[in-house]
């Protein structure tokens, strides 16, 4: 991937949802929701502080994270849809 994102960005790919419930309904494509769960695929180097300094990201390549429906910009890496988002955007991180 030629993409790094800059500051306090980070790059997530959404994860796949569920095509299926519990019960075992099956969900068409045209119902199911956008997922509002991803994964980092890149980091930038940190926020710059008031004070010039630099936060480094709490975030890290790898990490399973949940956002809002609406977060971050879409874009097209190598036919590949990711999201640009911020640090901040990120709610929380799963942890298994």
């Amino acid at each position: 991937m030629n993409l790094r994102p800059l500051h306090d960005r980070v790059i997530v790919k959404r994860l796949d949802q569920e095509t299926k419930t519990a019960s075992g309904l099956i969900i068409p494509d045209a119902a199911a929701e956008k997922p509002d769960q991803g994964e980092i695929l890149a980091v930038g180097n940190g926020k710059v502080q008031e004070n010039g300094q630099v936060r480094a990201l709490e975030v890290k390549v790898g990490d399973r994270v949940l956002f809002g429906k609406y977060s971050g910009q879409a874009v097209k890496v190598d036919g590949q849809e990711l999201l640009v988002m911020r640090e901040e955007d990120i709610m929380a991180v799963l942890v298994s």
